[in-house]
């Protein structure tokens, strides 16, 4: 028997699939691709003597996987929304299965970092299509609550993969760290094919699929991620030429876009405030949250004089503290306005940014990064409800897929601006090797300017909301 489809807001008179199984689908299909982003990392060093490899070379092994995901999410959101969601979903979970088991078997170099492409296209997958399904599974009264889950996943996975991939490899090897996504891929696949929802394929098919787009917004964000990324922290005559590749390439997907039938993304939607302001709010966010991971290992190293040990129990503190806050950012987001709660989400990451520039020693950077932590949960549980709980039905996915589209390009930025904020605060060619004096003033300045910019995102958040209360008040 197929499962009925809740309409967002109403419950479901004898429902034949348990919301709660559904939601543990989507909470797995959220934890397996930032599981498979953090416990690559770990097992660079063994990848490179395995493979006889440089370790600029193994990095790719990494950025295959984030490009796919980058470059692809808002197109098979889109696609999702054409052909079907669920079918899509199932695809991506096996296809990530898939290519889990291809990287175990790699036996060269090449081969590793093409299976993670195919592993970052069915991530981009689950990532794009598991937001949109909330809408389809949960009660409109509960979203907060399930956009919480989700992002209580999402750190499960980043804090989890180190951890594990350093266990994992030092019991099994390296091929094991790709292989623990496998039971868990089955798992989720099961779970997906039994309690989501069938959406019989929409019947939109005849819609047609903006190819001609697709390809172009691939190539556009892959010229600025790599832009972004290449190059070691320099800035030079390659990343300009990718950056100005990208600008024409953005350039040129709006015209073809205004003149499609059937875009991949209706420009018609950068009309409504909520969703501009949202996407724009989302990538600086994110840019702040990456200052955190590129910064905090030289801070609590060189200017604290932390070891290895400590160094990674006190980096533990900020993803654990995701875990524990996302559930609760959600049900406050469920009783309250989100408005609100992205507001006061963004005040706590301002408050936390200060304090990681002014406060002194280990107490000042838990101080503050448990006030960035857990305002940055409370932002995105209230943010993601904000978008998702007014998008029309066929929009879901390419919408779902913006949203995380607008934090990986925040991700990518904040690992490339933040980290060249910091070098030049440190006012040190080489920072692993720099006076704890210069790291201390690199570590003031990068985080005031994280400051600055969640000033600027609760400046939009602000301005975005009173337009709307005042609009909906005339």
């Amino acid at each position: 028997m197929k499962p009925i489809i809740a309409e967002p807001g109403e419950a479901v008179a004898e429902p034949t699939y348990s919301v709660r199984w559904a939601l543990a689908s989507l909470s797995l299909s959220m934890l397996l691709p930032s599981l498979g982003t953090s416990i690559a990392n770990v097992g660079l060093p063994s990848l490179a003597r395995s493979f006889d490899a440089f370790f600029q070379d193994v990095q790719w092994i990494v950025l295959a996987y984030l490009l796919a995901i980058t470059t692809l999410i808002v197109s098979v959101g889109r696609l999702g929304d054409v052909t079907g969601r669920r079918r899509l979903l199932l695809s991506g979970i096996l296809l990530s299965t898939l290519a889990s088991v291809l990287c175990s078997l790699a036996t060269t170099l090449w081969l590793m970092i093409a299976a993670r492409a195919l592993q970052g296209l069915g991530a981009a997958i689950m990532m794009a299509l598991t937001m949109a399904f909330v809408g389809e599974t949960v009660p409109r009264a509960r979203t907060g609550s399930a956009m919480g889950l989700l992002g209580t996943m999402s750190a499960v996975g980043t804090a989890l993969g180190p951890s594990l991939g350093g266990l994992l490899i030092a019991c099994f090897g390296w091929p094991a760290i790709f292989l623990v996504n496998v039971p868990l891929g089955v798992a989720t696949f099961v779970l997906a094919y039994r309690f989501l929802p069938d959406d019989g394929g929409r019947k939109k098919g005849r819609a047609g699929f903006d190819t001609a787009g697709t390809l172009l917004l691939a190539l556009t964000l892959s010229a600025y991620a790599l832009a972004m990324t290449i190059g070691h922290g320099s800035f030079g005559l390659l990343n300009l030429a990718l950056l100005l590749t990208a600008g024409f390439g953005a350039g040129l997907f709006v015209f073809t876009e205004a003149r499609t039938a059937s875009p991949l993304i209706e420009l018609s939607v950068f009309r409504n405030r909520v969703l501009t302001a949202s996407l724009a709010m989302n990538a600086l966010v994110s840019t702040v949250m990456m200052a955190t991971l590129v910064v905090a290992p030289f801070y609590l190293s060189r200017a604290l004089g932390l070891g290895e040990a400590l160094v990674g129990a006190v980096m533990s503190i900020g993803p654990a503290i995701s875990i524990l806050s996302g559930v609760p950012a959600g049900r406050l987001v469920d009783r309250l306005d989100a408005p609100f709660v992205v507001a006061a989400g963004l005040v706590a990451m301002a408050a936390g940014s200060i304090a990681l520039a002014v406060l002194p020693g280990i107490a000042g950077y838990i101080a503050g990064i448990a006030m960035l932590t857990s305002g940055y949960q409370l932002f995105q549980a209230a943010n993601n409800t904000a978008v998702m709980a007014d998008v029309q039905p066929d929009q879901r996915g390419v919408i779902s897929g913006m949203l995380n589209l607008s934090r990986n390009l925040g991700l990518i930025t904040g690992a490339s601006v933040m980290g060249a904020v910091f070098a030049y605060g440190s006012a040190t060619p080489e920072i692993a090797t720099a006076r704890p004096e210069a790291v201390n003033a690199g570590m003031q300045i990068t985080f005031g300017v994280a400051a600055a910019l969640i000033a600027v995102a609760l400046t939009i958040a602000v301005g975005t909301y009173r337009r709307r209360t005042s609009s909906e008040g005339a």
